[in-house]
């Protein structure tokens, strides 16, 4: 390996990268949590592409030996895809589309839910979230979609975000009657300490069981108050554990500035310890009514950027707010005055925020932290690089080729020493995504 200092805060480290699949089709990676717990494995689904939801496999390919495996297969005209590890066991939890789907029931945001396979029994899936699409309304039961179901780092809860069918059908407009609007938001996943799963009425057919009990932790508006802190949206959340709180989540929201303009901000939600408890609304919504947050949930905003000349955090390249393993710092894109993406962070008790990355050009993906807290892995003109936190120096690891990366995924394997990412690669056949993995250089 040889590394070449360059003007400012950029370094070239080329250690050489793997090809992992090869096969005909396309092979796309989530953003976050594709390791294996021992490092061995990569998870990836069969998508043609990120935006199109037509994969109907999940696998697996091992780092080492190149093997790769079907873990789980669809069925009756569903597709499946975005999967993610369990950080402990050989678990792996998925998107699952609708089985035998219609006309009046595709693929959608609001017609989507979770499923998990565990890898040593591959073909073998279990339910996630339960679905309550009619009433009887029940307690842990939502009534739409979850996406990006991701574990937190201790296995205990699940996040996603959730849409809800119940109030997409009613149309996009409130009335003055007060119903509301189906918005993205985010959801909660755990499992009760009876073991018991989530049974509903089969009042719809498309209702089905869960094993996890599902509740709405951010809490929306229909029309936010411009200059207030109300959001009419939550999303691309990301856990945030450490030694002064539990659990919380921490989410772009979109707010409403005082001129009219909309942008995301960072938020956090702080989770009790229970969230089997109702708060100022049922836990399961009405007909007319979202899903409340439980009791004791607290929404916070933690930054404030309508001064700055590019306000807001972005949403492209679109990212997910990532903490560091202490739970100390939160990581976000935003614009510098120049209209560059940088790498920034915000501590969760919220107060001004650093800028990280001073580089001229912008980064192009959704990012990972190193578990050590000291790095963070994305992509930038066309190549794999890695942040130091401290000194904001970015390192490059792959170099440019004229097949692109793709800007979804690079993410650190649980020991810190490898980065998973995808490109893009063409042979006889055709041109398809495939995995790809680099060395991290050594401090």
């Amino acid at each position: 390996m040889t590394t070449l200092g360059l003007a400012g805060s950029l370094a070239f480290a080329f250690a050489g990268e793997r090809q992992l699949t090869h096969a005909a089709h396309g092979h796309v990676l989530t953003n976050v949590n594709v390791w294996s717990p021992d490092a061995q494995w990569i998870v990836y689904d069969v998508r043609t592409v990120d935006s199109i939801f037509d994969g109907k496999r999940i696998e697996e390919v091992n780092v080492t030996t190149g093997e790769t495996r079907v873990l789980f297969e669809a069925k009756n005209g569903a597709s499946c895809g975005v999967a993610t590890y369990h950080p402990l066991e050989p678990k792996v939890v998925f998107i699952h589309g609708p089985e035998r789907p219609t006309l009046d029931w595709s693929y959608g945001p609001s017609r989507r839910r979770g499923a998990m396979v565990d890898t040593r029994s591959p073909g073998r899936i279990t339910p996630l979230d339960a679905m309550n699409y009619a009433p009887p309304f029940v307690p842990g039961a939502l009534r739409g979609g979850s996406h990006v179901h991701v574990f937190s780092p201790d296995g205990a809860m699940i996040s996603a975000t959730y849409e809800d069918e119940v109030l997409a059908r009613l149309g996009h407009t409130a009335d003055e009657t007060g119903r509301d609007l189906n918005q993205r938001t985010v959801e909660a996943m755990f499992l009760l300490p009876s073991g018991e799963g989530v049974r509903v009425a089969r009042a719809h057919p498309r209702n089905h069981d869960g094993n996890y009990f599902s509740v709405v932790v951010a809490r929306t508006v229909n029309r936010p108050r411009p200059g207030s802190d109300e959001i009419g949206r939550a999303y691309e959340e990301g856990w945030v554990v450490g030694s002064k709180r539990e659990r919380a989540l921490a989410f772009l929201g979109n707010v409403v500035a005082l001129d009219g303009r909309e942008w995301a901000e960072v938020f956090l939600a702080e989770l009790p310890s229970d969230l089997t408890l109702a708060g100022d609304g049922p836990l399961e919504g009405t007909s007319t009514r979202r899903p409340a947050p439980p009791r004791g949930v607290v929404q916070r905003r933690l930054t404030f950027t309508s001064e700055r000349k590019f306000p807001g955090v972005v949403t492209a390249p679109r990212h997910w707010l990532r903490a560091s393993a202490d739970g100390s710092r939160i990581a976000f894109l935003m614009k510098d005055d120049n209209g560059v993406v940088q790498l920034f962070t915000v501590a969760p008790t919220g107060g001004s925020f650093r800028q990280v990355t001073q580089n001229p050009s912008g980064i192009e993906s959704a990012f990972t932290w190193n578990p050590d807290g000291r790095s963070i892995a994305h992509t930038m003109d066309g190549r794999v690089c890695v942040t130091e936190m401290e000194s904001g120096k970015t390192q490059m690891l792959t170099e440019t080729t004229r097949h692109p990366l793709l800007p979804l995924a690079c993410v650190f394997s649980p020991d810190g020493r490898q980065i998973a990412f995808m490109r893009q690669v063409a042979d006889e056949v055709g041109s398809f995504s495939q995995i790809f993995t680099v060395d991290v250089p050594t401090p």
